[in-house]
């Protein structure tokens, strides 16, 4: 990411015209969907002169009770309608919206006599593709029919982003948006405006709304220069419009960071450790300010004020700082954030004085009073003067990052546990831990403190412990194995990533439709923590932060059979950026409904449904127990899909999968045996921190992480995207298997012979897997190794088994198997041993299915 900061004020900034004043034309910027993904890929640095790269990867949960019995007989029709992401080992919190249905809207009246003056509605609307960046549905059309539209082991939903692109924004409106003063939504580009009168019909409610004169023009072309009337998606900016007013981009870039280093480190994780935080403090950007400070048996401040002198103040670590003990370093003349233009010597000469740990203690032994570390960093974040609003603190300088290295679990202090799991009183100390580390968490929110948790090294962190602190900041929890180069680049993402707080995200839809879940990073809103309305049925969920890399899952019913040709969506998110101005983005999209199930099945984006499905299932996979439970309701879920929009085969009691829904069986069967659900995790740990990141990931994130995207090396440097199957374990090819979390790059024991070919190739898939995850956080593990291998354990697991099939199915499925010479294919079938695991075709016949044929 370009953290360099930015001089010009927003980007793309449309000033709406006032009333009176004349409207010039604008041209409303294109969302086009993204294609499908290409077939061949060539990284930057290998491409041949004059090629262009390809964009890779497709594009694209209210919460609910766990599912009934696996038997999907009839819909599933959650009571409670949302859930925040689980925090182990507590079950996940669950709120009512005390609502089960909404009520009817009410109708459109038409006054003034402006009835014979023409709608404004936008030509040329095309509603077959409607989704954008922001929005992605399962499905581009709704089923008019509630007994066809409600299979719940289909469903129907989106993923919502409403943080993405947060740092280079949407077209922007410097005014307060216009709003249904029945329902609150949104002005938006499928309203009917009464152009003679200005008055704008709700989407949602049909109730008829005033624009105060705006929108009173001659044609209905003219109304295309207010941008909400011309595009999905706007960016309302208001709160702070002094001169010199801010740009979204650089809260990226001037968000000040904490970082918090446990200091009982043993050398050599010390020496990895020293090395990504000198490239960190390398890579921020000039402006950007940073406090240092270090926690073990005591807390080390690091005071900037002493020029090249390294000095630092020291608070006892044993109990919770009181406000007397924060006095002299709020009120002092220490200086403890620091632009980096200023300090970056500083900060190079703090992090070389740092020393491995002397004692003879055992790593997980060690005193680490990390709450106690916290508080004191949020009590230099809140500082001496604070305004609360609305149960909001605000103050001057904006948003904080609170990152946390750490190395061992936090056993000294407030928040402690025992060394020990075995200690008598374990379990007790524990459940106060977490108790205490989770109301920490959200003091830190309240304080527009973010606390990222970063953990490495072979010591026992306490998961289920320290989890729930970065959960309830909005911040994350990420497992290492070492403080070496995965460490650093995640610990440069985690504080360069762009953020907003105090968020608000609310969801309105048509009448006909139902929100039954929703998963993600957030909470059920207080009701005083938002604008009401007289008829108002929207969900209003607190956001801990607004990011990029985060996304909702939702679904959906219908009330009963639609009659309308359309239904409508509308999404909105307000948020305060660093400079504590306030964001509104809206989007609105519209989806055509339809009679036909083979119309509505075609429709289906199989990559959307597959992560609203896993999304749904991982969310009740807390336990091993729980996880083997919904292996069984995925085999129960394929099944159902087939029974109701597949059909049965003559003379056979199988069932053919639906054809229309070619690639969402395997996506569900690499969902089954992978790290969300599978036993290809060791650690129970390790599955947590995972299922935690996936409930509240990205769409493209979420798609990796439940089935791989494999791309074998092809000469020129270029790739070939293949399934992934064992079928690509050919002996004089190179592999890159991308898993969201990890990218495996495997060598062929014939290629890896040729030392100065390999040696290349290892180059370009290395270039490869570096594109591929350049945005993403977090940034994923990037293993490489070579056939046979110890460590190709880990890419053979997730490769489907199908050198199990007959050939003739293997032929069709992985076509690149025809152009191997019969010695070719005998090697590569030699080469292979024999696990329990099923094919996807032997898991579909167990479970009486024909798999869908493959295009």
């Amino acid at each position: 990411m370009d953290n360099t900061p930015t001089s010009t004020p927003f980007t793309n900034v449309v000033s709406s015209p006032s009333p009176g004043q004349p409207r010039g034309p604008m041209t409303p910027p294109l969302y086009p969907s993204p294609g499908p993904p290409p077939t061949t890929f060539t990284p930057q640095a290998h491409r041949p002169p004059n090629q262009t790269p390809s964009s890779a990867g497709s594009v694209g949960s209210h919460f609910s009770t766990p599912p009934g019995p696996p038997m999907f007989s009839s819909p599933i029709r959650p009571s409670l309608p949302f859930h925040a992401t689980p925090s182990p080992p507590q079950p996940p919190p669950i709120f009512s919206t005390g609502s089960g249905s909404f009520p009817t809207s009410s109708p459109a009246h038409f006054m003034n006599g402006s009835t014979e003056l023409p709608l404004h509605y936008p030509a040329g609307s095309d509603d077959s593709g409607p989704e954008s960046p922001y929005v992605l549905f399962s499905a581009h059309k709704v089923l008019k029919r509630k007994k066809a539209a409600n299979v719940p082991s289909l469903g129907f939903g989106a993923v919502v982003s409403p943080g993405l692109e947060i740092a280079s924004g949407l077209e922007i409106i410097e005014r307060d948006p216009y709003r249904c003063q029945n329902c609150g939504a949104y002005s938006n580009l499928y309203c009917e405006v009464l152009i003679g009168s200005g008055k704008w019909q709700c989407v949602i409610c049909k109730t008829l709304n005033s624009s105060e004169g705006s929108y009173i023009c001659t044609s209905k072309a003219e109304l295309l220069s207010w941008p909400e009337l011309a595009t999905s998606a706007v960016d309302y900016v208001s709160g702070n419009r002094r001169p010199g007013f801010v740009p979204v981009p650089e809260a990226r870039s001037t968000s000040p960071v904490f970082l918090l280093i446990d200091e009982c480190l043993d050398e050599v994780h010390l020496t990895h450790l020293q090395g990504s935080l000198h490239a960190f403090v390398d890579s921020l950007p000039p402006t950007t300010r940073v406090g240092i400070i270090t926690y073990g048996r005591t807390i080390s401040v690091y005071d900037f004020s002493e020029g090249s002198v390294v000095s630092a103040d020291t608070v006892a670590g044993d109990n919770s700082p009181s406000q007397d003990l924060l006095k002299p370093l709020i009120y002092g003349t220490g200086l403890y954030l620091s632009p980096m233009h200023a300090s970056l010597p500083v900060a190079h000469s703090i992090f070389s004085s740092l020393r491995p740990y002397k004692l003879n203690e055992p790593e997980v032994s060690r005193d680490r009073c990390l709450g106690a570390a916290v508080e004191v960093a949020l009590g230099l974040v809140r500082g001496p003067t604070a305004e609360i609003s609305r149960g909001i603190i605000r103050r001057s300088g904006g948003n904080c990052r609170i990152v946390v290295c750490v190395g061992g679990p936090c056993t000294y202090g407030p928040g402690s546990v025992p060394a020990s799991v075995n200690h008598p009183n374990y379990a007790y100390l524990e459940k106060n831990s977490i108790k205490y580390l989770e109301k920490l968490g959200k003091e830190a929110r309240r304080y527009g403190a973010v606390v990222d948790l970063l953990c490495a090294g072979n010591c026992p962190v306490r998961v289920p412990v320290l989890q729930p602190l970065a959960k309830s900041s909005g911040g994350v929890l990420i497992l290492h194995d070492d403080f070496g180069e995965a460490f650093g680049v995640n610990l440069q993402r985690a504080a360069a990533r762009a953020s907003g707080s105090n968020g608000l995200f609310e969801i309105r839809c048509s009448d006909d439709i139902l929100v039954t879940q929703v998963i993600g990073p957030g909470e059920e809103a207080a009701p005083d923590s938002h604008e009401t309305f007289k008829n108002d049925n929207s969900f209003h969920i607190q956001m801990h932060s607004v990011e990029e890399t985060q996304s909702f899952a939702i679904s959906m019913e219908t009330k009963g059979d639609i009659k309308n040709d359309f239904v409508c969506f509308q999404f909105s998110v307000r948020y305060s950026t660093s400079y504590q101005s306030d964001v509104t983005r809206v989007i609105t999209v519209r989806l055509p409904t339809v009679d036909s199930v083979s119309a509505y099945l075609s429709s289906v984006n199989d990559d959307v449904a597959a992560v609203l499905i896993a999304k749904r299932t991982v969310l009740h996979a807390s336990t091993s127990v729980e996880a083997a439970n919904m292996r069984y309701q995925i085999d129960e879920r394929v099944k159902d899909i087939a029974y109701k929009f597949g059909s049965q085969m003559p003379k056979s009691k199988m069932h053919q999968f639906p054809k229309e829904l070619q690639s969402l069986p395997e996506l569900l069967f690499h969902l089954r045996r992978g790290p969300l659900l599978g036993g290809i995790i060791g650690h129970e740990d390790e599955r947590s921190v995972l299922r935690n990141l996936f409930l509240n990931a990205s769409f493209d994130l979420s798609l990796r992480m439940v089935g791989p995207r494999c791309l074998m090396h092809r000469e020129g440097g270029t790739f070939e995207e293949l399934p992934a199957y064992d079928l690509v374990m050919q002996s004089n090819a190179a592999v890159v298997l991308d898993h969201g979390t990890d990218i495996f790059i495997w060598l062929g024991a014939e290629l890896a012979a040729q030392e100065g070919k390999s040696a290349a190739t290892l180059a370009a898939c290395k270039t490869l897997a570096e594109e591929l995850s350049e945005t993403r956080f977090p940034a994923p593990r990037i293993l490489s190794f070579k056939e046979g291998s110890s460590q190709a354990r880990y890419f053979v697991s997730r490769l489907i088994q199908a050198h199990k099939d007959p050939t003739y199915e293997q032929e069709a499925r992985f076509p690149q198997l025809k152009t191997l010479s019969q010695e070719q294919r005998s090697r590569l079938k030699s080469s292979f041993l024999n696990f329990d695991d099923y094919s996807f075709c032997e898991w579909m016949r167990s479970l009486k299915l024909a798999p869908p044929e493959p295009s």
